[in-house]
């Protein structure tokens, strides 16, 4: 069993789902997935929100190895995507020898606000958070304490981490930036960070119509003939 973590805000409910069954479309193995939804880690994430804070599982992704037991491997990964690829395939290349696994994206936004007038922050190490192959037993400081007091470069420049060599790299097609990385066929993971083609200002952006194919497929429901 794949355990997947995705992020939820109210806001892009449409991102989840159509995420959701991106991933479950192409799997070749079982996959449970489960959204990151505030209402359900009541007593869980305690810490107020911040004011740079865009997405309401900004902190939340990093109590992925909680949620898990501190145990096996899960992955994150934000509701701004779009799974294109059997996810078996990136499940597949958890290593032991790190206690994360990330895109190492050259980030370095040019815009102060993005989608739905949310500050864009800028940091080391942007969006490398963003899709995170966890083996969870090797990230046991991110307990419910610590994700409640850290800063938030403490927690997505991964210095919970005793050695950035604990951070092993993915493939950037596991982690497209749409908008930023040069326009490229054939990704296996897109991510619309700046905002998704359900936001009317970037309906027309790269891999909108996949996007809007995958959405069609999920609504369709087979309609049997009815007698006259």
């Amino acid at each position: 069993m794949i355990r997947i973590f995705i992020g939820f805000d109210p806001r892009e409910t449409v991102a989840f789902h159509v995420l959701c069954h991106s991933i479950h479309a192409r799997a070749s193995r079982p996959v449970e997935v489960a959204p990151l939804a505030l209402s359900q880690l009541a007593g869980v994430l305690t810490r107020e929100r911040d004011p740079l804070q865009s997405t309401d599982f900004s902190f939340s992704r990093f109590l992925t190895p909680y949620l898990s037991g501190f145990s096996g491997w899960s992955i994150f990964m934000d509701c701004d995507m779009l799974v294109l690829d059997d996810i078996a395939g990136l499940y597949e290349m958890r290593d032991d020898r790190y206690a994360v696994m990330v895109v190492k994206h050259q980030h370095r936004p040019r815009e102060q606000i993005k989608f739905l007038d949310q500050p864009q922050s800028k940091y080391e190490k942007k969006n490398w958070s963003s899709v995170m192959l966890f083996n969870n037993s090797r990230c046991r400081a991110l307990t419910p304490e610590f994700v409640n007091s850290a800063s938030g470069l403490q927690l997505h420049q991964f210095k919970w981490l005793d050695d950035e060599a604990l951070i092993g790299e993915l493939p950037h097609r596991w982690n497209h930036l749409v908008g930023y990385d040069a326009p490229a066929p054939g990704m296996s993971l897109v991510h619309y960070t700046l905002g998704g083609p359900y936001f009317d200002e970037y309906r027309d952006c790269e891999y909108a119509r996949e996007w809007f194919l995958e959405r069609d497929r999920m609504l369709f429901a087979a309609q049997r003939d009815r007698p006259q």
